[in-house]
């Protein structure tokens, strides 16, 4: 099955970086397209929002509140999304949740797609 896998979360100061990855994974199956990813967050007593999602082709949207401060970048080839924080607020504080819409065979070989793929989270904390 597939399996998403985050990592990068933290502790940091305001003003400061981190960068986030998500590796894609299709057990004992193959992942034959990985058409986008995404990256939500989700903080205490709030909705999940999205902060950023990026399409095969490298074309990227970003939610109004990390605009200009944070980037990302998918490699293609590792199946793997980042997500580079700058200039982190307080506000941004959040469980971190990565999103793939893809394609892939199970461990029968049957072809099968879906956007509904999540990973386990990862923790941001910015402390001020």
């Amino acid at each position: 099955q597939v399996q998403l896998v985050e990592s990068g979360g933290g502790l940091v100061q305001a003003g400061g970086s981190l960068r986030l990855s998500c590796a894609a994974s299709a057990g004992s199956g193959k992942i034959l397209n990985l058409h986008a990813m995404s990256w939500y967050r989700q903080a205490p007593g709030k909705r999940r929002e999205l902060v950023a999602d990026i399409n095969r082709g490298g074309n990227a949207n970003y939610g109004d509140s990390v605009k200009g401060r944070f980037t990302i970048s998918m490699d293609n080839a590792k199946n793997t999304v980042y997500l580079q924080m700058n200039s982190l607020k307080p506000e941004d504080t959040a469980v971190y949740y990565c999103n793939a819409d893809l394609v892939f065979t199970d461990w029968l070989g049957t072809v099968q797609a879906g956007k509904d793929y999540w990973g386990q989270g990862t923790q941001v904390t910015v402390s001020s």
